[in-house]
């Protein structure tokens, strides 16, 4: 039997730092007239709890003196996300997957995503670059309670015959689903990223087993760690 490993989608398989990351500079500056930073966009999310880019957004926007209601974040959110279809900045976003690096793995491990994303979103973004088959998604919004709680990964886990769960993640609720849901949990940090330090320190903090600068290793790391 194979085992399984489950991509977190957004940092992990994409980079998201002219989509989703611009999006909630977007629209923070909207409703406050002040843009965030990159690196206090990723302050916020290293507290954990924030996985929620449209309830991130809507707090950040609070925490500046702004009285924009949830709903008309996620309105403004989502058009800037998605635009007109042509010019939305979910175009911008960049496959991190390069070269045959999913097929390979496919061809020895079963492969499934849980996302923040909504569940449609998350397929449009994946039919712009990649065919290969997953054997399960879980978006936001095919469950009830968000990460950091572990209930995507169990269903996904409950419905897939498999040897071994991995769960690869690039944020401390990623990290906390998969100890929740008892999966060996390997942590990505961009060194790009604005706080690489820090993010590499919270996420062997939360008990990864390692934590990579992107998936291009993976399938080594796993073989090191079986």
């Amino acid at each position: 039997m194979k085992d399984l490993i489950i991509f977190d989608m957004d940092g992990v398989l994409v980079d998201v730092t002219a989509s989703y990351r611009a999006a909630i500079q977007s629209t923070v500056k909207h409703f406050v007239g002040d843009e965030p930073t990159a690196t206090e966009i990723q302050d916020w999310k290293n507290r954990g709890g924030f996985n929620d880019d449209w309830h991130l957004s809507h707090q950040m926007i609070h925490a500046r003196g702004g009285r924009a209601s949830h709903p008309e974040v996620v309105e403004y959110f989502q058009q800037a996300f998605h635009g007109n279809g042509k010019d939305g900045l979910i175009l911008k976003e960049r496959w991190l997957a390069g070269g045959k690096l999913l097929e390979n793995l496919s061809e020895k491990y079963q492969l499934a995503i849980f996302t923040g994303r909504l569940h449609w979103e998350a397929n449009l973004t994946l039919s712009r670059f990649t065919k290969v088959p997953f054997v399960a998604m879980i978006g936001a919004d095919d469950v009830t309670r968000p990460k950091p709680d572990p209930e995507g990964l169990l269903k996904i886990v409950s419905s897939v015959d498999h040897a071994i769960c991995w769960y690869v993640g690039d944020t401390v609720d990623d990290a906390r689903a998969a100890a929740a849901a008892g999966a060996p949990f390997i942590g990505i940090a961009d060194p790009a990223n604005p706080r690489h330090e820090q993010l590499l320190a919270l996420l062997r903090g939360e008990g990864a087993i390692a934590v990579l600068d992107d998936i291009q290793s993976l399938e080594a790391t796993i073989a090191a760690n079986r």
